[in-house]
This record gives C-alpha cells, structure tokens and sequence, in this order.
C-alpha cells in the first residue's frame, strides 16, 4: 500500500545535544513525518475517526520533544517513533529529523528512521 499522510517542516522545541552549551537552553527541530496507513476508509467516510488527527500528530511530537532532555537526535527519533506508533493506527512511519546549525558549515544535519509497530513489539 502507498497512502500516507505527510508532515513536512513541523517545528518543535528540543533540549538536544552533546555539548554542555546545547543542553543549557531549548532548540528548534524541524521533522518531516511520513504517516502510512490505509486511507481508504477515511476516503469513503468523511470521518476523522477513519484516520489518523494531524493535529493530535503534531501535539505528541511537540510535547515529546519538550518532555526531557536527548544528547543524540538518534534517541529522540527513536523516542519519538515508538510513542506515535504506539497512539496511532499506523503501518509505518519515515521520520526525518532536521537539526539547524549542529554542523557550522551545513545548512542543516538530518537523520531519518523508518519504523513499523514490529520494530517495537506493538
């Protein structure tokens, strides 16, 4: 199946990092979600209870990132990942994660995952 529901550039706040000063204050993180799920029934029905809420999407991404500290953006993709396949009815997930200014001479420093309920026993 190729449905999916896309997320792209979503801003969220994250204490992330490996360095002392990158722990001290919040910074911005940009994702971009790649929801796959089937949208057919959604299609059919007009009915948000057919699908997944982008807005609820983007809430749980916004208060994961804000609820701890991460030294490595590997952890809070992996963090991030098994909570939204955890809440939502989705078959697999692409996750990129976009962090400005963690590589001086780079525009942007990104890491991508891809995970399905399997990954994490759900």
């Amino acid at each position: 199946m190729s449905d999916a529901i896309l997320i792209s550039g979503l801003a969220v706040m994250a204490v992330i990092g490996v360095y002392g000063w990158e722990q001290q204050l919040p910074r911005p993180l940009l994702l971009d979600l790649e929801l796959h799920l089937d949208l057919r029934p959604a299609g059919r029905s007009d009915a948000l209870a057919d699908t997944v809420d982008y807005q609820a999407v983007a809430d749980l991404a916004s208060a994961i990132a804000a609820e701890q500290r991460y030294a490595l953006i590997e952890h809070f993709a992996d963090v991030l990942a098994r909570r939204l396949l955890t809440a939502f009815s989705i078959q697999r997930l692409r996750l990129t994660i976009h962090k400005p200014g963690a590589v001086a001479a780079a525009r942007t420093l990104s890491v991508r995952i891809e995970r399905s309920p399997d990954d994490y026993s759900i």
